[in-house]
């Protein structure tokens, strides 16, 4: 089938099973074609194809709505609801969005990028449904390891406890972007293994309506026998305890199987759990043989062999470097842990466990939780280096002021993707964390400029004793400079002048430090002598240098690849203020707006952190310079 003509998911409605294998068969062609350019995530999406057909044929988009929790697997619903010419643009700045997106389609009804949001979001729509007494179906499809998220498990309690109609389908394929952990996986695999449960409640249930009444304690026992049944045929029945009908395990790439049970649970009152078996990457070899979960998001690749198509030489990941250090320090402190939501693959930690496997600890997707348990060990003397993305971190914030910087606790924030991400777009920007971290009492937040002074960073960051700190680094890879053999500390709250100027002086870190350098070198050359400074410790300040620079009334100009409100810009803006200072300060960054996806070069160009807008900005701050042409 033309999956370019697919305009509106009703075209399935009259087709037939062996027209859907065969769409299936198509679907998975396209995915793999086109990821092989562009990149995305192709095993999450090869792994609901028959799911996501299923769906659109017994549901009726977007009378019916469909929430896809994460939105790693919503391709296939975009290419039925006329997205698939769209493709070849997916995750490119101003391209088709890799997540749901309510702006591209009246199909997309809700927007996510971070996990176990779909279930509360269902929810709500379904008191505003009854409120306005209209009879729509609410479908979130939310995977296993999704429900490891405690907003999940709220959101389960509460639909459980209102009796909505609500059907969830629940995506379990074992993974999420790692192999999933906990009690919770444990319960769905033995699920997985006990069989059809509501299919032998219902058989009991006929069977036991064909019984003559003989009297009332038959008729009691009897129905005893079929409320027991749940306990027999499926250990522990957490879902039906929770207020929920429970269809499954179903064969998630079974037409019949899922028809029959997704049919069923369209008719039944109340909320209800549709249990989906699926494998991820199915349909393409080296996906369904990854054990590790590399094919969850993938760059472009080889069609024929799977292999990754990577620059040739590249310096090592800024995540390689950093567990790398921290498996260092481990081997000569004890006390030192690693912790981590889920991202052990994201954030390099594989050797780190392979080498201390009794001193990693992968909670699942559940980032209050990795704070809060990152703040017990801490309370016991031990060293808790939580490897997290900055946007993963928004979640644990409560935690980290409440439970983490409050107390005073030893603990390390690993901030991975710090900055601007690029394809994964506005839902992963890393932009927030400077500017919610530097509100908390006691912390301390840095950014090294380069890999070497980051193994540094990390190496201060597990000798500092005196309450939490956070080292921020961004996605993809370092700078391929020199690395130092001995590790050192780095003086708390100490910057770096990296070239002498008389004329201004620019305030930046990490990743726009390449950028202020250029734009000083060219700045020299047309008479304007600019010091640059690299100032890794956004808090606190090097106050000595700043009462300096501003004694001799130097302007300012701040660089930071993070938003301007409540940013290191505003803390230097504040500096001046309690001191009466009356330097001249410009701040570039992140503007006060959701930044959407593209290259990060791109990205860049949109808000002005370029070399250009640099000289620009030193230029307008400089008064009665005479600028040479």
């Amino acid at each position: 089938m033309d999956l370019y003509k697919i305009k509106e998911p009703s075209v399935l409605k009259e087709m037939s099973i062996s027209q859907l294998e065969a769409l299936s068969l198509d679907v998975r062609k396209f995915l793999i074609e086109n990821l092989s350019a562009t990149g995305g995530h192709l095993g999450a999406n090869l792994g609901v194809v028959e799911l996501t057909l299923a769906l659109h044929k017994v549901f009726e988009s977007p009378k019916d709505r469909l929430l896809f929790d994460v939105g790693h697997q919503s391709y296939i619903h975009k290419i039925l609801t006329g997205r698939a010419g769209q493709f070849d643009t997916l995750r490119q700045y101003k391209g088709l969005c890799g997540f749901p997106k309510r702006n591209e389609s009246e199909h997309d009804v809700w927007e996510t990028g971070h996990s176990s949001t779909s279930l509360s979001a269902a929810m709500g729509m379904a008191i505003a449904r009854d409120l306005n007494n209209e009879s729509h179906s609410i479908v979130p499809i939310i995977g296993d390891g999704a429900l490891t998220g405690g907003m999940a498990l709220e959101a389960l309690n509460h639909i459980g406890d209102e009796k909505k109609n609500v059907t969830v389908i629940l995506n379990d394929n074992e993974m999420s972007i790692a192999r999933n952990v906990g009690a919770l996986h444990g319960a769905l695999a033995r699920m997985r293994s006990a069989g059809k449960y509501n299919r032998a409640k219902d058989d009991l249930e006929w069977l036991l309506k064909r019984i003559p009444a003989v009297g009332g304690k038959l008729a009691q026992a009897a129905e005893r026998l079929k409320d027991s049944m749940k306990y027999f045929v499926v250990p522990g029945m957490f879902f039906e305890e929770l207020g929920f009908t429970y269809y499954g395990p179903v064969d998630g790439h079974d037409y019949h199987d899922l028809f029959e049970n997704l049919t069923y649970a369209k008719k039944t009152s109340g909320p209800v759990i549709v249990h989906v078996i699926t494998q991820k990457g199915k349909g393409y070899h080296p996906a369904e043989n990854d054990n590790k979960d590399k094919w969850h998001g993938v760059g472009p690749y080889k069609i024929e062999s799977g292999e990754k198509i990577k620059p040739i030489d590249a310096p090592p990941a800024w995540s390689e470097v950093i567990s790398e250090t921290l498996r260092k320090e481990a081997r000569v402190d004890k006390r030192v842990v690693a912790v981590t939501p889920a991202m052990v693959l994201g954030s390099k930690l594989e050797k780190f466990g392979e080498e201390f496997p009794d001193r990693l600890f992968d909670v699942g997707i559940a980032e209050q939780h990795a704070t809060t348990l990152s703040a017990g060990l801490a309370t016991q003397g031990m060293k808790p280096f939580l490897a997290i993305y900055s946007t993963f971190l928004q979640r644990g914030y409560d935690q980290l002021i409440h439970d983490v910087a409050r107390q005073n606790l030893n603990v390390t924030f690993g901030i991975d993707r710090a900055g601007l991400v690029g394809a994964d777009g506005e839902t992963h920007q890393g932009v927030f964390d400077v500017a919610f971290l530097r509100s908390v009492p006691n912390m301390v937040v840095m950014m090294p400029k380069d890999e070497n002074e980051g193994q540094h960073l990390v190496h201060t960051a597990i000798s500092y004793d005196d309450g939490p700190i956070a080292i921020r680094y961004p996605r993809g890879n370092g700078l391929g400079v020199k690395m130092d053999e001995r590790l050192k500390t780095v003086p708390i709250g100490s910057w770096e002048v990296l070239k002498e100027g008389t004329d201004a002086v620019i305030l930046t870190f990490g990743t726009t430090i390449p950028m202020a350098l250029t734009a000083s070198e060219q700045l020299s050359k047309e008479g304007v002598s600019v010091r640059v400074v690299n100032a890794r410790f956004i808090k606190p300040m090097d106050e000595a240098m700043l009462h300096d620079i501003m004694k001799a009334k130097l302007p300012i100009l701040t660089i930071e690849e993070a938003v301007l409100k409540g940013g290191f810009g505003s803390g230097v803006l504040e500096f001046k203020e309690e001191h009466n200072y009356v330097s001249w300060v410009n701040r570039l960054g992140v503007p006060d707006r959701f930044i959407e996806h593209g290259s990060v070069a791109k990205l860049w160009e949109e808000i002005g952190l370029t070399e250009d807008n640099v000289k620009k900005q030193v230029k307008a701050i400089i008064p009665n310079k005479k600028l040479r042409a």
